[in-house]
């Protein structure tokens, strides 16, 4: 019995002496090698495909300039790549492409598009090409629904008064979070009219500037601001449900990370109108807030502040681009009129300006809600001749002569 026991372990030894592992250790460097070969041609190709096209190149399609440029949907949706083509006259960073990559990347990213644009330029005047230059369009879409399906576009127009800046008032936003020590109220005020005169499209009016008593919002003063200062919107924001979460990575050199949420609602008054003209609501990514290091906390509520602004302020510019621009004559002295707008409005030497009385307002015979103030009589014409000042101009009569200083002045369609 013990011999037989021998010779079982015996044969048991050499069966297990002859399978295959040595075998597929020595074809595993080859299968290695393979690997790491293919991978490098893979990678070869990816590098290769990302150099074929790099943020900031522009190529031009029928006279129109387009940039390649981050896409503000990523990561918002599906399937959206990070770059796109985006036409350069509806092209401009946002506050999201600051902080997602460094300060110092970005200017130089944007310096170097200056000059491909300022080269493109050059080279479009040789040619004698001349760039279309579009105003930023509005589209309404279908939301996305069930499945990620693309959304469709239904209805696109021209904003009215193109190339023209409109004024706005940002109203203090009211702090209702448990950070009040912290004024960020003050921080997001300031943010949000960076983000607003950024896109070159609006100009924020300093509410104590216009020497108005009572609350700015009321009809009566809304109205006041209309005529008189030129302004068609007033916002009025709140910052609440600012949360943060602080957490310590164990390893060689602990460091926090936090994260932070924050919320921002901002309502539209139209000041032609006297009410409310969108009511706007926006809630940060919370992994988009991610700060390190020292005062991480305090970093990622700053950074939840802009974020959350980002997500909205498309809807907000859409809102208020789609108020028609008008100034109003400040004064007529020895044939000169004199105008509230001019180099910072969007006003330029030669540019013809009709001139209308102050309409009476319409309202809606069922709801009694007020629809717009109608244009007053035509009263003629202007061209505009010099620019000086801050914001101010002078124009000569070119049609009419009976002008006031209570008349409003549009641009010519």
């Amino acid at each position: 019995m013990r011999k037989f026991i021998i010779l079982f372990l015996a044969l048991t030894f050499l069966s297990c002496s002859y399978m295959p592992f040595t075998k597929k250790k020595e074809d595993k460097p080859a299968t290695t090698a393979k690997s790491s070969q293919a991978k490098g041609e893979k990678e070869k190709v990816d590098k290769v495909e990302v150099g074929d096209q790099k943020p900031g190149d522009i190529k031009v399609i029928d006279g129109v300039e387009y940039i390649y440029a981050r896409n503000r949907r990523y990561m918002l949706s599906p399937y959206e790549p990070e770059y796109v083509w985006i036409r350069k006259d509806q092209y401009s960073p946002g506050l999201g492409e600051g902080l997602l990559s460094g300060g110092a990347a970005s200017k130089k990213d944007r310096d170097e598009m200056e000059k491909r644009l300022a080269k493109l330029e050059e080279e479009l005047k040789k040619k004698g090409i001349a760039p279309q230059m579009v105003y930023p369009m509005q589209m309404g879409s279908i939301p996305l629904g069930m499945g990620f399906m693309p959304g469709l576009a239904m209805v696109n127009f021209n904003y009215p008064s193109p190339k023209m800046k409109r004024k706005v008032i940002v109203l203090p936003v009211t702090d209702t979070t448990n950070y009040k020590e912290e004024h960020l109220g003050e921080l997001a005020t300031k943010r949000l009219i960076s983000r607003l005169e950024n896109t070159g499209t609006t100009i924020c009016i300093d509410p104590n500037t216009t020497n108005i008593q009572g609350i700015l919002t009321d009809p009566t003063n809304l109205k006041t601001l209309n005529e008189v200062f030129g302004v068609v919107a007033v916002l009025k924001a709140n910052l609440s449900d600012v949360y943060t979460s602080t957490s310590k990575i164990e390893g060689k050199q602990q460091q926090e990370t936090s994260f932070a949420m924050s919320k921002l609602s901002v309502d539209v008054y139209n000041t032609d109108t006297g009410t409310i003209l969108k009511q706007l609501s926006g809630r940060n990514p919370v992994f988009l807030s991610r700060e390190g290091g020292d005062m991480s906390s305090e970093k990622a509520k700053m950074k939840s502040i802009d974020l959350a602004i980002e997500i909205i302020a498309d809807d907000l510019l859409k809102a208020v681009l789609t108020l028609d621009w008008h100034a109003r004559i400040a004064s007529i002295e020895e044939g000169k009129v004199y105008l509230n707008a001019g180099r910072l409005s969007g006003l330029e030497k030669g540019g013809i300006l009709e001139v209308y009385s102050p309409g009476e307002q319409i309202l809606d015979s069922k709801t009694k809600t007020p629809l717009g103030r109608q244009k007053g009589s035509f009263k003629g014409e202007i061209e505009v001749v010099e620019l000086f000042g801050v914001d101010a101009s002078w124009a000569k009569p070119k049609k009419g002569t009976s002008f006031s200083a209570t008349d409003l002045v549009y641009v010519k369609q």
